[in-house]
């Protein structure tokens, strides 16, 4: 890839989030100028948004945990929170794919992003190691939690 289409891909993926963001609805915005060319496959893009929430929520959870270290998992109940807000549509997106997958290698590959999601809530909530095997499980509660909550609020 070259810094021209590294670049392109970035300007396109932004204009499709804003979008995304926009309609809420949950589907792929596979309209939007330059995606289909850019990500070729629903597959791709999906996994393209996946990787911008993990490492968008990742950076949250270690921002918030640096100014509220005492309770772990309220902490990361509340990072979980703020990067849904920010990133509603592909919160959405990725929550619609997941119920409702295109195809059976989405239905994998987001069932292993899920899955790291969850070991990564549990460990930063320090309710688990990233070897245990309950830490899918506990942090699939931590989610939970904080969709709970953030209905609540809303």
């Amino acid at each position: 890839m070259t810094w021209k289409s590294f670049h392109r891909r970035g300007e396109i993926l932004r204009t499709l989030i804003t979008t995304a963001d926009t309609r809420r609805d949950g589907l792929l915005p596979m309209d939007v100028e330059g995606v289909a060319e850019t990500f070729g496959d629903e597959l791709s893009l999906v996994g393209a948004l996946s990787l911008r929430w993990h490492t968008r929520l990742a950076g949250r959870i270690e921002r918030e945990l640096m100014t509220q270290p005492m309770d772990l998992e309220a902490t990361v109940v509340a990072a979980w929170r703020r990067t849904a807000g920010e990133l509603p549509g592909i919160r959405a997106i990725l929550d619609h794919y997941r119920e409702r997958p295109g195809d059976a290698a989405m239905a994998d590959a987001l069932a292993r992003a899920t899955a790291k999601e969850h070991v990564l809530l549990a460990v930063m909530a320090g309710r688990s190691s990233a070897a245990d095997r309950t830490a899918v499980r506990v942090g699939e509660q931590i989610e939970q939690r904080a969709r709970a909550t953030a209905a609540v609020a809303a």
